[in-house]
């Protein structure tokens, strides 16, 4: 089973409807199969993400956040994880939006090292 406490990720692929670039990391805390995070970074200026690990080591989570234009976005997120082949982990996302906005995007995290 994958733990995902204390890994950081940045995005290296997002919809054009997403708000998160590879200048938002991505911090992400576990305690046992709840999940959190914070995240800031781009157009994002704070974050935070809550939810569960599935028995799948998938994550199911809401996230919202407010952007440089001062918005407060939210919305819900399904992440399939991929193991590369340093040990280092990739969440394929499908996500949609929950706020005035209802659509649905798809986006690419990557685990970076310190």
């Amino acid at each position: 089973m994958i733990n995902y406490n204390g890994r950081k990720f940045i995005s290296i692929e997002n919809t054009d409807n997403g708000e998160v670039s590879s200048r938002t990391l991505f911090e992400y805390k576990q305690e046992g199969n709840i999940i959190s995070a914070t995240y800031s970074g781009g157009e994002i200026v704070q974050g935070t993400l809550i939810g569960i690990v599935k028995e799948d080591d998938s994550l199911e989570f809401r996230y919202n956040h407010v952007n440089c234009k001062n918005e407060i976005r939210g919305g819900k997120c399904v992440s399939t994880p991929e193991i590369l082949a340093d040990g280092r982990i990739r969440l394929h996302e499908r996500w949609q939006w929950l706020d005035a906005e209802t659509t649905e995007g798809s986006s690419i995290i990557e685990e970076v090292v310190s």
